[in-house]
């Protein structure tokens, strides 16, 4: 099965994910750049969810890049990562309406864990139906910071009993570590 639908889809509800969390931003009443202030912690936050969509987006293009035909289960695969994806506003929007509580942040985490994790099966299936030579598979390698990413959420989580300051750290520290361009996929496509 040809692979334009799975890319054409996943874009399409990854634009939406994008529309929802901008359209959650409330406009002030006053026009003065004072009104502004106390939407600071909101900007802030969908900041950090609109870079980790981002960072989605970007890492699913280039696994579908490599990708040369998905399966069934690819596909329900790539339906498990949208899902987690979609929980990003709703996560966010909590977040800033508690002003950072602690259950709302540690419930921001486990939707990047569960994300992190679905986006894990997606490329493992997709190497698994393409061999063990497969150009995916020589990219990925040992995928540090695929392993790291899951760790940092947990430990986020974990810390957002007591500690909620330490844990919007660590989402921001592992969104850094993402930002940093991986262009294992793209030098192994080259050299393929």
């Amino acid at each position: 099965m040809g692979k334009s639908r799975l890319e054409a889809f996943s874009d399409g509800v990854i634009a939406i994910i994008i529309t929802i969390m901008v359209l959650e931003l409330k406009v002030p009443h006053e026009a003065t750049l004072e009104a502004l202030q106390p939407l600071i912690p909101i900007l802030l936050s969908y900041a950090l969810s609109f870079v980790y969509v981002g960072i989605y987006w970007n890492n699913h293009h280039h696994l579908l890049h490599a990708t040369h035909a998905v399966t069934g289960a690819i596909l329900w695969a790539n339906l498990h990562l949208l899902f987690w994806l979609s929980l990003i506003p709703f996560a966010t929007a909590w977040m800033d309406e508690s002003h950072y509580a602690s259950a709302p942040t540690a419930l921001y985490g486990a939707v990047l864990l569960m994300a992190a994790i679905a986006y894990s099966i997606l490329q493992h299936l997709i190497i698994a139906s393409q061999g063990s030579d497969s150009v995916l598979r020589k990219a990925v390698g040992h995928d540090w910071k695929g392993k790291c990413s899951p760790l940092f959420y947990l430990l986020a989580i974990l810390m957002s009993a007591r500690w909620v300051w330490a844990s919007q750290a660590m989402y921001i520290l592992s969104a850094l570590m993402w930002l940093i361009p991986d262009r294992r996929i793209e030098r192994a496509l080259r050299a393929s």
